[in-house]
């Protein structure tokens, strides 16, 4: 009697490493695609994001006849550094009740300046809201680290410091109305997002360089980091993101700073994100765009300039 033994097929060496070879190919070519689609969604928040807070404060100035203001200090005390000193009490602070949270508003110690230590409790509590999801500073605040931003306030449209004499929509003890802004609501960007490196920022609450920028330079061009900053003050990279950027666009000459502080403390710097090609804008009228980082720059301080008189062709962006 025969015995017929059955020969189990097993996989070689060599078919295993190209199987394993085709699913890495697969793998390399499916990631791009996941991360694509993330960052769709990361940027549709964005956007929300930025309409809750143009919405909000459309209803302030349904309350209260007149957009917040930029920055609340005391009357001639500009310009403003990007330092703890003074009341600097932000635009955030003041659209709070419009966003439910009236609570974090009604803890706010108006009386005193914002970084007393009565308001630290409110200043370092994050709020999603206020944070891209893009934004990798999600989770940094602490029990005295101010919680940070990722949108700002336009005040200039030029690199200035933070005044009452701004062209924008928020600055200094700003209280502007819809007809104070000759251009037109649709034609002006009343928010915009920028991305911090280095440093932490003054936080959400702070009516600083934390929360408001200009349209001098284009987004993510180098005015995210602005001139007079060290090497060391920059973060991981930064310096390599500096250098990737086309050269500086020519700024107006600006006069002295008078301050009682260095003039790097005057700085404000421009706005910028993490989105690939450009950044996410809010305008006056509450719609929301996004602004590509190749825009003419002439054409962005135009946007940042509520009343130059200037017409802008919906595709010049």
């Amino acid at each position: 009697m025969t015995i017929q033994r059955r020969r189990t097929r097993a996989f070689t060496l060599i078919e295993l490493l190209v199987v394993i070879a085709i699913i890495g190919v697969l793998i390399a070519l499916l990631l791009p695609a996941v991360q694509s689609a993330r960052e769709a969604a990361r940027r549709v928040q964005c956007t929300n994001n930025l309409m809750q807070l143009i919405l909000a404060s459309q209803n302030y100035a349904s309350a209260h006849e007149v957009f917040p203001p930029g920055v609340i200090d005391d009357p001639g005390s500009g310009p403003i550094p990007n330092l703890p000193v003074g009341k600097h009490y932000g635009w955030a602070t003041q659209i709070l009740p419009f966003l439910e949270e009236r609570n974090a508003f009604a803890k706010l110690n108006f009386d005193t300046g914002l970084y007393a230590p009565a308001n630290d409790t409110i200043r370092t509590m994050e709020k999603r809201i206020f944070l891209c999801p893009s934004d990798g500073r999600i989770g940094t605040a602490g029990p005295s680290s101010p919680a940070q931003m990722s949108y700002a306030g336009n005040h200039h449209d030029v690199e200035a410091p933070i005044d009452e004499t701004n062209h924008g929509a928020f600055f200094l003890n700003s209280a502007l109305k819809a007809q104070g802004v000759p251009d037109g609501l649709t034609n002006t960007i009343f928010f915009g997002e920028y991305r911090a490196t280095g440093a932490p920022t003054l936080g959400w609450a702070s009516g600083t360089r934390a929360t408001l920028r200009n349209t001098g330079t284009p987004p993510n061009w180098s005015a995210r980091f602005p001139a007079g900053m060290n090497r060391e003050d920059l973060g991981d990279g930064s310096l390599d993101a500096i250098e990737q950027q086309p050269e500086q666009p020519e700024q107006p000459e600006q006069p002295d700073v008078p301050g009682d502080f260095p003039p790097a403390a005057y700085l404000v710097g421009g706005f910028g994100s993490n989105h690939p090609g450009g950044a996410n804008f809010a305008f006056g009228d509450g719609s929301v765009r996004f602004v590509k980082d190749t825009v003419d720059q002439q054409v962005f301080r135009y946007l940042g300039h509520r009343a130059d008189g200037e017409v802008i062709s919906d595709n010049s962006y």
